[in-house]
């Protein structure tokens, strides 16, 4: 299971952090700034993977002054997985319905 903490140093604001994904590369990452890009209470959201080497990820999330951006990567992640279960869903029911 991925760790996330806050990346150390980072001089940010509540609604401006880093975090940093253990264990998580590009298909998280794209998909997750895909997602939480989209919210209109964010102004930037993007990840770098600083080496092929090294198994993580820095994720950063800047809001609007008055939305924490711990809620924002939590709400991106509950999103995520609504979605992952829905394509989950409607593939086994696509398969159930090819198997009749």
């Amino acid at each position: 299971m991925p760790k996330i903490a806050e990346l150390a140093g980072d001089n940010a604001t509540e609604s401006s952090r880093t975090f940093v994904i253990e264990d998580e590369g590009h298909t998280i990452g794209n998909v997750l700034k895909h997602i939480i890009g989209n919210y209109p209470d964010v102004n930037f959201c993007g990840y770098t993977i600083p080496h092929p080497q090294e198994n993580k990820m820095h994720f950063r999330i800047q809001a609007r002054s008055n939305v924490r951006a711990v809620d924002v990567l939590k709400r991106g992640l509950q999103d995520l997985e609504e979605c992952c279960d829905h394509t989950i869903t409607t593939f086994e029911d696509a398969m159930t319905a090819f198997k009749t």
